[in-house]
Formats: structure tokens, C-alpha cells, sequence
């Protein structure tokens, strides 16, 4: 699964209003032939991520190259199960990617529109958010 190999800060403070607007940074094709774009704002998590790559792995089998365009730098905390209020902030359980609508989450080429068509839906049913393909023009 995907996590930062060294972070500066274990513990993030919780980000307000981090779901507003559109994003205006990866929101076009930059190196395959067809894209994910995610259509609605979320939190995706590393599982996540690594179980969309694995179902299109799996699909394409050997042929095609497969972009992930985004990452989960964001570290999410949990205080264990029956501890009272107070006493500080929880343990980080994992780590999350904050995606706003208009993002490219996927990229692939080198197989037939068919193929990735297919690996990409399967792709996105892996993902909590609703999802569109995009070709290149």
C-alpha cells in the first residue's frame, strides 16, 4: 500500500472547508491515452488506491502502463475503542488522498479502448466516489 516513507508532521490538524470548488491541478491527461476523473469530492485511502490498481492490473493482465496521479500524504488518526473524552488526539491508522471533483486518479494506455474501458470501470467500483472516463482528444 501506498504511504509516505518520512513525514514531517505525524499528526495533521483536520482541514476545513478542504472540499470546496473544483480542482484546477491534474485535471487533464498527462501520460496515457485514457483516464478516471473523479466527479465528486473525497477521502481516499490507501487500501483503496492499491485495490483499484490491483483490479486493473489484473484485467489488462501483461500488456499496458498504468499511472497512479495521486497519493495519500494525509495522515488520519483514531483514538481506540471505550477511552473517555480528553486525554489527546488518537493514533494515525492510515493514510488518505484528498481529491476534489475534476482530479485524474488513473491514467492508462497501450491496450485497446475496450480493454481499458473495462479495466477502468472495475477500477472505479473499487472507489467510494462516482467516477467518468476521458479519452484523449
Amino acid at each position: 500500500m501506498l504511504f509516505p516513507k518520512k513525514v514531517k508532521y505525524r499528526k495533521w490538524q483536520r482541514l476545513r472547508g478542504q472540499f470546496k470548488g473544483n480542482e484546477t491541478r491534474g485535471t487533464n491527461l498527462a501520460f496515457g491515452g485514457f483516464g478516471l476523473k473523479a466527479m465528486e469530492p473525497s477521502r481516499i485511502t490507501s487500501q483503496q488506491i492499491e485495490a483499484s490498481r490491483k483490479a486493473m492490473t489484473r484485467y489488462v493482465e501483461k500488456g499496458g502502463k498504468i499511472w497512479i496521479r495521486i497519493f495519500p500524504d494525509q495522515p488520519v488518526t483514531q483514538k481506540p475503542p471505550e477511552v473517555t473524552m480528553g486525554a489527546g488526539k488518537g493514533d494515525p491508522i492510515g493514510y488518505v488522498a484528498v481529491v476534489k471533483p475534476g482530479r485524474i486518479l488513473f491514467e492508462m494506455d497501450g491496450v485497446p479502448v475496450e480493454i481499458a474501458e473495462q479495466a477502468l470501470k472495475r477500477a472505479a467500483a473499487k472507489l467510494p466516489i462516482k467516477t467518468k472516463l476521458i479519452y484523449r482528444d
